[in-house]
């Protein structure tokens, strides 16, 4: 199975990092089996040169984000193809005839499969159905045993490498006590695989995670994006950011039960762009204000603290975000989530790949915001600003 889709010569060559760039994050969102397409954004960067400086995650963004920081940049690729191969390792239908019907058909045997039996290299289900089980019991806060993911992840991710801070690394999670959303960050401490399966502990499929004395979930249930951690940093570095989300806000009106349940997963799970990109905006406003009445003052009225948030001031960081949102197919179900069949897993890869490459075609794009503008934002499939 090769999920490299064919050479593009027109889309091929190596893309310099913009003037005034300098941090270049992928932010992955949550989304299960859809992380096939942040496997296919991942590749269309390494192929243009784009190497992030910083990846971060929540659920299965988390895990693609650690192999890519956990492994050296020539072997990244490989072992995204490895990682997908080996989850997919499943054929259900070994044919499947043309045509949307079957191949909903295909993708709805395929969830239903996984649901039953677990996915090879991620997760399996318990011997004992935990409803049959008393308070307190090992398995009796989930549904599937994700050993299996820890397995993976222990032979294909190197974490003194991920520690070595070469890579920015960061994965949220939720703590299952306070309800609080965390970020574990390498650059303010060590991580473990502990932290990557927390961020992909999602209730109540699998067991929450103990990291010291707390105890986590799948950061998605709180926010289901990174972005917001990134943009929060107290820095003056410009970035260039590729957001890849798996569920898409917009969408169309729902007609049948089933519309039902796929909107409500999309809304529910699809990240804030808008409101993270807009609040941030209106923060780099007032600084913007406070800086411009700082440098009114005369410097023999102004504290040091004043002086030092004058200089502060003068250097805010900018970004531009180019988001990639998966389009989910007309035959795809509210399962697509958990439908891991290697045909679904291939067709997700070679859509992040094309959404990434034709994104990378509008090199106007990649440019750092103009002055006097802190975020600008486009998208590919709506080709929209902020």
């Amino acid at each position: 199975m090769d999920t490299k889709p064919a050479p593009d010569s027109n889309v091929a060559e190596h893309l310099a990092r913009p003037e005034g760039c300098g941090r270049i994050a992928l932010v992955l969102q949550g989304g299960g089996a859809l992380g096939a397409y942040q496997a296919g954004v991942y590749q269309a960067l390494h192929e243009a040169g784009l190497e992030p400086d910083w990846v971060s995650g929540v659920s299965i963004g988390a895990v693609n984000a650690a192999l890519i920081v956990g492994n050296r940049v020539n072997n990244r690729l490989d072992a995204l193809r490895e990682f997908w191969h080996r989850v997919t390792d499943r054929t259900i239908w070994p044919f499947t005839p043309d045509g949307d019907i079957y191949r909903a058909m295909r993708n709805n045997i395929s969830a239903l499969t996984t649901t039953l039996y677990g996915q090879p290299g991620l997760f399996q289900p318990h011997r004992i159905n935990p409803w049959f089980l008393p308070a307190g019991a090992k398995e009796a806060t989930s549904f599937y045993d994700n050993t299996p993911l820890k397995e993976t992840l222990c032979e294909m991710v190197d974490f003194d490498l991920l520690n070595a801070r070469q890579t920015r690394f960061s994965v949220g999670a939720v703590n299952v006590l306070t309800g609080n959303f965390s970020f574990f960050d390498n650059a303010k401490e060590r991580l473990e695989l502990a932290h990557v399966m927390a961020s992909g502990a999602l209730p109540p499929a699998f067991p929450m995670v103990e990291i010291g004395t707390d105890y986590f979930w799948d950061g998605g249930i709180v926010s289901n994006t990174p972005l917001a951690h990134l943009l929060a940093q107290d820095d003056d570095i410009n970035s260039l950011v590729f957001q890849v989300d798996l569920f898409s806000a917009r969408g169309p009106l729902p007609r049948t039960m089933v519309d039902v349940l796929e909107r409500h997963k999309d809304i529910t799970y699809s990240s804030r762009t808008r409101q993270v990109t807009d609040m941030f905006a209106r923060l780099q406003r007032w600084k913007t204000r406070a800086y411009e009445a700082l440098i009114k003052v005369p410097e023999d009225d102004l504290s040091e603290e004043q002086r030092v948030m004058r200089d502060k001031l003068a250097k805010l960081p900018k970004a531009t975000i180019l988001q990639l949102i998966y389009q989910k197919k007309s035959y795809e179900g509210s399962a697509r989530d958990y439908e891991f069949s290697p045909d679904s897993m291939q067709e997700h890869w070679k859509n992040g790949y094309d959404d990434t490459r034709q994104t990378l075609r509008r090199k106007d794009w990649l440019a750092m915001p103009p002055r006097g503008v802190g975020i600008v934002t486009h998208d590919v499939h709506r080709n929209f600003e902020v």
